[in-house]
């Protein structure tokens, strides 16, 4: 695309790292593309930039005429195509007009395509859909438009086939369904020479081809005319002759259909970007069919609690709605602030998206926004409604992938980039107003606008960040926020138990390049590595009461103090709740129960003093149950058989303070040594008949489509130790897809019959396509969570891509069977 705007004067080749919108070291090193990259280019060239020549049958040459004479402005965006890097489609998807999805000839529509289709949906994204790849071997372009009916639950309106030479040669070009030509590309060349040929010079030579067009041109009329009656009066003023109807009437209602989101019709392209045919095409389908950003539906806003769009916002509406929901305010006072409104609404200069964030070496931060009404100005202050801040835009760029141009302006339906913010977040919603303070920003309810939010996904893949040495810490945790500011599906978070630091993200390969980033880029002196899986000690069996005397001395002072502990499996009925008095105090903690208790002697006449009484002056009854507690939970802290923390386990700590309180010597500190190493012993005798191994274990939901069902809750029951809760049909939240969008019947599809098909009849390929397809499902499953290390990778390899899970703790459970002994035998070491 670039190279025939005349943006660039060279092709670009992912093969051999040089494209211009995959810049990054690892992108070229690994051919894919990691990150978003927007860059900006016109189409038809500029004048100076024209050159794209195109032969006649009789072997003239003239420039290739244009779609149109007006020079339209594109800003493109290119997103990954890796699952990994689901979320740099998803923030991409929140600020377009409209989206080009590139299919590959050979696989058709795979899962990820499912994914970001149904995304694209959900923002109501007009969409066009190109068919690369056409020129490799087993490419078939009549079976993916199949699967673009049964998987992506649209009507492919077929605007361009491919063209075979003979039949069933080399791939040379394409038909133009539209406007009934062929558009033939030189064999070799950079695809600036070009044939073109009307159908009817074509029918001696390519009779088959010629056929094929016109059943094309028939179904796509008829398919048009099912959603726009413009068309259909078009149809009937050309007598109902398929062929008579205009390319510029087919045109105007391809776009009527494309914007509307009720059509459900998706035109759908062809070509081989590699060989450079179908590009210019696809260009002029850019132009012609999808929206400019007046357009498009209006941004959803919210002002306050109350939600609407940026228009109603604009005509004054959302905050008339604000005032008049107010219920104290009287009548007059409403009309006066209605007023008010529409005048703080009329200094409103600008409202923008910051929808990705980029840490440049040379020039800091750089944030990409999307002005959606007025126009930012160099210099002008942006008050950031989410984290009620000002900044200003010192400069404004316009970005070519790495590199970029000063600009003095941002206007309505651009993107650009802002240098130099500290503060702004993906997801930020910056406001440009007229006499805004510097520290208090625009008046309310202004000050509370928001666009919608860029949703974050939930991780999946975890890993732990260790420094090289304690000097470092510091510099990693820097790059570490660096790195999420760029990324929000990066999760940072410290596991208590263990102390390692955890990132979480979308995949194995989103943490591999996140690694990449951190220590190349960012010149963190860190290393990732795996995460320790964190387990309990539990008993079996409860304990003989067991009393400890302590006479020592502790930090150089006398120590001396008693008492007697047992402890017991905590059961489930003793898992909530606490008590707190003078003789009894109960607390859940860490999960476990502690049970301190002061005996009191029995006295039927009442005549001994209270036993408070006779505490010495440093205790008083509450110090006196911290200390006990705070002993116990020091015994409790690593396992007698194993080195795990215990769980579930019922500490009872009995003291009677006549005969193990000893005046000044029976300090805090002397009583939270006895407590501990009397719960020790009580411990040690629990666990001679042997003690238990608790794991934690997750609560799972999968989602995956109706044929790859059985293979996931095989894995998860049998393999992976889990228990299968519930099937259910997938909603949206779990599987992205849209439960309204109607099942196609795929008899009633137009697909050209593909030339390399082995024989196959076009019954065998639908009802390949129907088998293939199947209703989404969801598993919900509790699993442990050692077994869930790596499960995306293995999930999107049983279900072909498809499938996608979330999980969360739930609670730790007992390891029993193969899994104990295998466990214990690692524990061991032998």
């Amino acid at each position: 695309m670039l190279y025939y705007s005349g943006h660039t004067r060279r092709l670009g080749n992912v093969d051999d790292g040089s494209t211009v919108t995959d810049f990054l070291p690892a992108e070229r090193a690994r051919g894919v593309t990691i990150q978003s990259a927007a860059i900006t280019f016109h189409w038809p060239p500029l004048p100076e930039n024209a050159g794209v020549a195109t032969k006649t049958q009789k072997g003239g040459t003239a420039l290739l005429s244009p779609s149109t004479a007006e020079h339209h402005t594109i800003n493109l965006i290119d997103t990954p195509g890796h699952a990994d890097f689901t979320f740099e489609v998803v923030r991409s998807l929140r600020i377009l007009d409209g989206a080009v999805c590139i299919l590959d000839g050979v696989a058709g529509v795979e899962a990820q395509t499912e994914k970001v289709w149904y995304q694209a949906a959900k923002y109501k994204i007009p969409k066009i859909i190109y068919v690369n790849k056409l020129d490799r071997d087993g490419a078939a372009f009549g079976k993916t438009v199949q699967e673009i009916a049964s998987r992506l639950y649209t009507w492919p309106a077929v605007c361009q086939i491919p063209w075979f030479e003979g039949g069933k040669g080399r791939f040379c070009g394409i038909g133009d369904v539209i406007s009934l030509q062929a558009y033939r590309w030189e064999k070799g060349g950079d695809g600036k020479i070009v044939e073109k040929t009307y159908i009817n010079n074509l029918q001696d030579s390519e009779p088959a081809f010629c056929a094929e067009m016109e059943k094309a041109r028939f179904a796509l009329v008829e398919l048009l005319c099912n959603y726009d009656d413009t068309l259909v009066e078009r149809f009937f003023k050309v007598d109902a002759i398929h062929r008579h109807v205009s390319a510029e009437d087919i045109l105007a209602s391809l776009r009527r259909s494309v914007i509307n989101p009720l059509a459900n019709v998706v035109p759908v392209f062809g070509g081989a970007s590699f060989r450079n045919i179908g590009v210019q095409p696809l260009l002029d389908a850019v132009v012609q069919l999808l929206p400019n950003p007046g357009e498009t539906p209006n941004p959803e806003v919210s002002v306050g609690r109350t939600q609407g769009t940026l228009r109603q916002l604009l005509d004054g509406q959302l905050l008339s709605q604000n005032v008049q929901n107010n219920p104290s305010r009287t009548k007059s006072g409403k009309a006066m602030q209605e007023r008010r409104s529409m005048a703080v609404v009329g200094n409103l200069d600008a409202c923008a998206l910051a929808f990705k964030v980029v840490h440049d070496p040379r020039r800091g931060a750089l944030v990409y926004v999307r002005v959606y009404s007025g126009s930012i100005q160099r210099g002008n202050l942006l008050y950031n409604t989410n984290l009620q801040v000002t900044e200003p835009a010192q400069r404004l760029l316009r970005m070519y992938a790495q590199d970029s141009v000063d600009i003095p302006y941002l206007a309505a339906g651009q993107i650009g980039v802002i240098p130099g913010l500290k503060y702004a977040r993906t997801g930020d919603t910056l406001i440009s107003y007229v006499g805004a303070s510097p520290k208090s920003g625009p008046p309310q309810p202004l000050n509370s606008l928001q666009l919608r939010p860029i949703e974050v996904p939930p991780a999946v893949f975890f890993a732990s960040v260790e420094s090289h040495s304690l000097g470092e810490q510091k510099s990693v945790k820097n790059a570490l926020d660096l790195l999420i500011r760029e990324d929000p599906s990066l999760q940072l978070s410290v596991d208590e138990e263990s102390g390692q630091t955890l990132l979480s993200g979308m995949g194995e390969f989103h943490l591999e390049i996140a690694a990449d980033r951190l220590t190349k880029d960012l010149k963190a002196k860190a290393a990732m590595g795996k995460i320790e899986i964190a387990y309990r000690e539990a008993l079996l069996f409860p304990s003989e009461p067991q009393t400890i005397m302590v006479d020592r001395e502790i930090a150089g002072k006398r120590a001396k103090a008693g008492c007697t502990a047992s402890v017991e499996p905590l059961a489930k009925e003793e898992r909530d709740g606490s008590l707190l008095d003078d003789y009894d105090a109960t607390i859940l903690e860490g999960g476990n129960r502690i049970t301190s208790s002061i005996s009191t002697p029995h006295d039927p006449s009442g005549s001994l003093p209270s036993w408070s009484r006779t505490l010495p002056s440093q205790l008083t009854p509450e110090t006196l149950h911290v200390a006990l507690r705070n002993g116990a939970l020091a015994a409790l802290v690593r396992g007698i058989t194993y080195p795990f923390p215990y769980h579930n386990v019922h500490v009872t700590i009995t003291i009677d303070p006549r005969i193990q309180i000893f005046s000044t010597d029976s300090t805090q500190s002397a009583l939270s040594t006895a407590a501990r190493e009397a719960t020790k012993a009580a411990l040690r005798n629990a666990a001679q008949p042997g003690t238990a191994i608790l794991e934690h274990v997750m609560n799972v939901t999968v989602s995956t489509d109706e044929a790859s069902l059985g293979a996931v809750v095989k894995d998860l029951s049998s393999e992976r130790g889990g228990h299968v809760m519930s099937l259910d049909d997938a909603d949206e939240t779990t599987s992205g897809v849209r439960e309204d969008l109607p099942v196609i019947d795929l008899r009633n599809v137009y697909a050209p019959r593909d030339p390399f098909d082995g024989g196959t009849t076009f019954a065998d390929q639908e009802q390949a396509v129907m088998n293939n397809s199947g209703r989404q499902r969801t598993i919900k499953a509790r699993v442990p969570l050692r077994e869930m290390m790596g499960y995306l990778k293995h999930l999107r390899s049983i279900t072909a891509g498809r499938g996608s899970f979330i999980m969360s703790a739930d609670r730790f459970e007992r390891v029993s069977g193969q899994r104990e002994r295998i466990l214990q035998k690692e524990l061991r070491g032998y």
